[in-house]
Order: structure tokens, then sequence, then C-alpha cells
């Protein structure tokens, strides 16, 4: 996601030529946005022999956030990027937890037994910090890429400097706007989310659904434990925790020894109505969007995360596939492979936004209850 902090973005392909090459190179692409869909894809080309200019609205590296939940095919995807050994080594397995009513009783265990079996590894989690600190690292050890922090996307210069744009800068995303319209936008779900990280480890993890409310926790390293909630018209610290004074142990503790301070709080929001392509191949060129950019989705089901990183993957992998001169065919292989996938997960996270906070969840709790441990 862009943040704030723009400058003159002159000569913004950094050392790309006019042609779009350099010597020694495939192709050149410009990515916009430095998040876990831009620097995936930075390092997807880079691996691909691409020369990879990043702009990146914010000042610094993005450091901010808690936990991500990496699925098994999102972990496939870091293994084809070089990735999984180090995340692996910092990550932690999700292996038990359930779906819970505010006194405490079990409605449900979350499927994450089949998601192993089915898969052969477990579900894993790390922490957002590191994993982007991994993922800088990678790709400046790759070498050939510049991250230009602080520097906005601006059209004039963006356009025509290198053989592919890539629109990696989130919900708001300037590269969707210039070249898909405002047709798809941010939607407002009218509830306020809110994460965090305590510094002990519960011991009860998944997820406590309440009317029109919830509290999740999950592992994130030794010590600590990740937490989110939400909680319509919630606006301040003392709300939230009022909110879920009389909820089952150990949430109100979580929320009592964990300092406000560090938490994250923003407006729950997804990309409506969905895109009817990721790519363009007709203008000033041929352009892809990843992650938000592309699908912007609410955070029900977790794959906010592993939707980027699997985007990012495959327009790598189907760009290394075409080089810089099949980039309509790579273009098509990447829309094929990943619009309507993400398309499908954006709208069953939205559809369990809803079921999980409904304002008369007694026929909810009872059809959770049928669900297979």
């Amino acid at each position: 996601m862009n943040g704030p902090g723009s400058d003159s973005n002159e000569g913004c392909a950094m050392g790309v030529s006019a042609t779009g090459r350099s010597a020694g190179t495939t192709g050149s692409a410009v990515v916009v946005g430095a998040g876990v869909g831009g620097l995936a894809t930075a390092i997807g080309l880079r691996r691909a022999g691409w020369e990879v200019a990043v702009l990146e609205r914010r000042a610094e590296p993005e450091r901010y956030g808690t936990a991500f939940g990496i699925h098994p095919t999102a972990q496939a995807a870091l293994d084809r990027l070089g990735l999984g050994d180090v995340v692996r080594a910092r990550a932690v397995p999700y292996r038990d937890a359930q779906i819970r009513r505010p006194d405490g009783r079990v409605l449900a265990a979350l499927p994450l037994e089949r998601i192993e079996r089915k898969a052969g590894r477990p579900e894993l989690l790390i922490s957002r910090p590191y994993l982007m600190d991994a993922m800088h690292a990678e790709l400046m050890r790759l070498g050939g890429t510049e991250i230009a922090y602080g520097r906005a996307y601006e059209p004039s210069a963006a356009r025509g400097s290198a053989d592919l744009l890539v629109g990696a800068d989130g919900i708001n995303s300037a590269v969707r706007a210039d070249r898909f319209g405002g047709g798809s936008r941010p939607c407002e779900l009218g509830s306020t989310a809110w994460i965090g990280t305590a510094g002990f480890e519960t011991g009860v993890y998944g997820e406590t659904w309440g009317r029109g409310r919830f509290f999740g926790m999950t592992p994130v390293e030794p010590g600590r434990t990740n937490w989110y909630a939400t909680v319509p018209g919630a606006t301040t610290a003392g709300e939230l925790r009022a909110a879920f004074a009389d909820w089952h142990d150990p949430i109100p503790r979580v929320l009592a020894e964990t300092d406000p301070r560090s938490w994250i709080r923003y407006r729950m929001r997804h990309l409506h109505p969905a895109l009817p392509s990721f790519t363009r191949t007709d203008g000033p060129g041929p352009v892809a969007l990843v992650g938000d950019a592309a699908h912007a989705m609410t955070p029900n089901l977790g794959q906010g995360a592993c939707t980027a990183l699997l985007d990012a993957e495959a327009l790598a992998r189907a760009v290394a596939a075409h080089g810089p001169g099949g980039l309509p065919a790579a273009l098509r292989a990447y829309e094929g492979e990943r619009r309507r996938s993400a398309q499908r997960t954006a709208f069953g996270s939205r559809t369990l936004h809803r079921f999980m906070t409904v304002r008369r969840p007694a026929l909810r709790d009872a059809l959770v209850g049928l669900l297979p441990g």
C-alpha cells in the first residue's frame, strides 16, 4: 500500500533506458508499491533477469502490522521465489484453533488439520515486519533493483519508460485509477478493525464470534500472541475494551495488558465492483495489477497477503516464460491464472464477514456447530 509522501517523479525509471532495457538484462519493469505484492513481484522479475525499479510513496520501508497467515499454496509460491526457507525459519505452524461464542463455548474447529493433510504442510504464521525485512533483503541480495522511497507514481513519467508497469500500490492504487479508470473503487463496510500483539502466549487460538463483532487470536512467535478485532463504531481503546469486557478469557486480559499506542486501527474496506481485468496491453504500454490494487478484500479469510504473493509469483513466472517481446501473451496467462481465483477469494472473504457479524447470531451459531471438526 502506498502511503503519504511524494516527490517529483522525473525520470522515475531510475536508470532504465528509453528503450526499456540496459545491457545484460532480459527486460525492464517499473513496480509501483513496495508492500508484499510489489516486493514479491520485483524479486520474481529479478530472478528472471529483468531490471526492476520500485517506486514507493512512503518515505521508508513499511514495518507496521502484526502477523500474516501463509497458506500452503502461498508457501509454494514463496519457495519458487527463493524465500521459502527464510520464512519457515521464523514462522510458527497454526494447527489448533476453534470458533467460539463470547461465553467461551466452542462451536467448531477451524479446518487447519484438513488443510495440512491435503497440502502436506501446515498453515504458517509469521511476523509481518520480519517477512517484509526478509523480502527486502532478498531483493538487495539479487541486486539490480532500486527502491525509491518517497517517490510517487506519475503517469507522464512512467509511461513508456520500461517494458512493463506493475501496479502493486494497494486499495487506493494510482496505477489502477490511471490505467483502468474509476469503475472499481474502495467500498466501506461500516466496521473498524483493530490489530495488535500481546506480550504473552494465550494458548487459546481461533476466533470468537458475537453479535455484530468478533475477536481473533493466533500465535506469531514464542512469547507473543497476534490479535485482531472488529467492532462497528468503536473509535477509541476504551470503547474497544468495553465491547469485549464480558467475553471469555483471555480476551479482556489481552486488551488490558497490551499498550493501545501499539494498536493499529483501520476502516474495513474492499474493492467493488470486481475489475473485469487485471491487465491492459493497449494505451501507452503493458500494465498489470497485483495484490490489493487488483482485488483488495476484507481480512476475514486471512488471505490478503497470500493472494498478493500468488499474484506476484504468477506474473513473474508468466513474464519470464514469454520475455519482453511476448508481454501480451504473458499478461493473458497471468490473467487466466489469477483473476477468477483471486476474485473468488475476495468474494468469499466478504461473504464470511457478513456471516460473522450478523446481529442475530443464534442461527449462525447453530450452522457453525454443524461444521465437520
